[in-house]
């Protein structure tokens, strides 16, 4: 079929990325819609309520755990019921953080590490724990969350190269 001149679509042909846009001021704007601190809290209130959700995973701070693109489900509990190797989600300053849990601090909080980062995050205030990822999947298949020992390794690779993260 033949496509009239008002049928033309303005997006151009083939995939586009959100945030992929003009300049990079454009796609902090973008980051920073997503990432908002109203958003973080209506997250927070439903997942209370309703004990469960999914969310899409952004970020390479996970990798080889958690890719870009990733649906990870997560379910309230409190930080006591953390164990040293889960991963959890903490909110901090309006964003939400999908990070490995490390230890318990005394005198409460906690502190957490992205499995590609050099470094732990700094404390979080015990207040700051939302939930823990129960599984990970892609669109209709979700796999059960587990932590083998390659995985914090093939992550400390890409932590040190860039390389290897556009691979």
């Amino acid at each position: 079929r033949r496509r009239l001149p008002a049928e033309r679509s303005s997006v151009p042909r083939g995939r586009v990325r959100v945030g992929a846009s003009l300049n990079a001021a454009n796609s902090m704007n973008v980051w920073q819609d997503i990432c908002s601190p109203e958003r973080s809290a209506l997250l927070t209130e439903a997942l209370r309520i309703r004990g469960r959700l999914r969310l899409r995973v952004h970020g390479e701070s996970m990798l080889p755990a958690l890719w870009p693109g990733d649906i990870a489900e997560i379910e309230e509990c409190g930080v006591g019921d953390v164990r040293l190797g889960d991963i959890v989600l903490a909110a901090r300053e309006g964003r939400l953080f999908l990070h490995r849990f490390l230890r318990h601090c005394p005198g409460g909080g906690f502190v957490l590490r992205g499995d590609s980062m050099a470094k732990p995050d700094p404390k979080f205030a015990a207040d700051a724990f939302v939930a823990r990822l129960i599984s990970t999947g892609h669109r209709h298949k979700m796999f059960r969350t587990s932590s083998p020992r390659w995985s914090r390794a093939l992550g400390l690779v890409l932590c040190y190269s860039g390389i290897a993260r556009r691979i």
